[in-house]
């Protein structure tokens, strides 16, 4: 398979995947229950939804292994489990995948505050990530996606973590906005700005934004981004924002909602467009629609 750098380069545009944890809660995760526990409770599960996902058109597919770190595994008494867990669910991504994907590693925020605000030392958070990085690189992932972030110095931890273990791995990194009446923050006070340096600084080769917020928003922060970076961007939206239905979360944005809206993402520049909260294979499916309607870049010439 082409490096997942090579695609990039020659400026083609990429579909991700979609949510993770909608899929296992549609499958059984009880509330409160961590989603890791799925590679040990029913593996081929974590394979059904990265074949689905590849089946839907998505180019890339993540890992299992969003709070897989061994700091945030301890809030669940499953931070020994770690090492197993990671490279688990990277050999079970990669059985559903089937070779027609990338396999990402995901690594999420390690669960706690770090100092001054938290009790938790920078070098306590970088040594779990390492760890986590170590794991997930060894299983052979084509790159790692340090997700979801709030804190720019947490996130700058978890990309240093796999960069010292890989110079060349393909790192993407994505922090969550929200809205507020003078821009997109996210909740530590991080704008898009201060992100698309601070990330690539860290060692990103991918930066973007995940979860927090719908398509509608993630276009202008994609807009933000192109003007901060000259970077790949990656964006996967949540489908819209969560209401609580009959005692269940839903979300209400439709996969024709959102592959229509991804028309603006793609003229905007964006490299890689996924889905986070509330999207599902049928999410992906009307993304790669959008995408494969729009004429790729010709092939370079001599």
């Amino acid at each position: 398979m082409t490096l997942l750098l090579e695609h990039l380069a020659a400026g083609e545009r990429l579909v991700g995947d979609g949510a993770m944890g909608t899929m296992l809660f549609e499958r059984g995760l009880a509330p409160g229950e961590p989603p890791e526990s799925v590679t040990l409770s029913q593996p081929a599960v974590l394979e059904e939804i990265a074949r689905l996902y590849v089946e839907a058109g998505a180019d890339i597919v993540e890992t299992n292994t969003f709070g897989g770190s061994p700091l945030k595994l301890a809030l669940h008494g499953l931070e020994t489990r770690a090492e197993s867990l990671n490279r688990d669910a990277v050999r079970r991504a990669r059985v559903g995948a089937a070779g027609r994907a990338h396999v990402v590693g995901s690594c999420g925020p390690c669960g706690r505050l770090l100092e001054p605000y938290g009790d938790t030392s920078t070098e306590t958070a970088y040594a779990s990530f390492h760890q986590q990085m170590a794991y997930l690189i060894e299983a052979g992932v084509d790159a790692i996606c340090v997700e979801t972030m709030t804190d720019l110095a947490e996130a700058t931890l978890a990309i240093q973590a796999a960069r010292d273990i890989s110079s060349t791995i393909p790192i993407l990194a994505t922090m969550t906005f929200d809205a507020t009446p003078r821009g997109y923050f996210t909740i530590m006070g991080v704008t898009v700005a201060a992100a698309a340096a601070g990330l690539e600084q860290a060692g990103a080769t991918v930066v973007g934004s995940n979860c927090g917020t719908g398509i509608e928003d993630m276009v202008a922060i994609a807009r933000e981004f192109r003007n901060h970076t000259h970077l790949p961007i990656i964006v996967q939206p949540n489908a819209g924002l969560p209401k609580m239905v009959d005692g269940r979360t839903v979300y209400d944005e439709t996969p024709d909602f959102m592959a229509d809206r991804a028309t603006e993402l793609l003229a905007i520049g964006v490299s890689i467009i996924g889905g986070c909260c509330g999207t599902t294979p049928h999410h992906i499916a009307a993304l790669r629609g959008t995408v494969d309607r729009r004429p790729q870049p010709l092939p370079a010439t001599e």
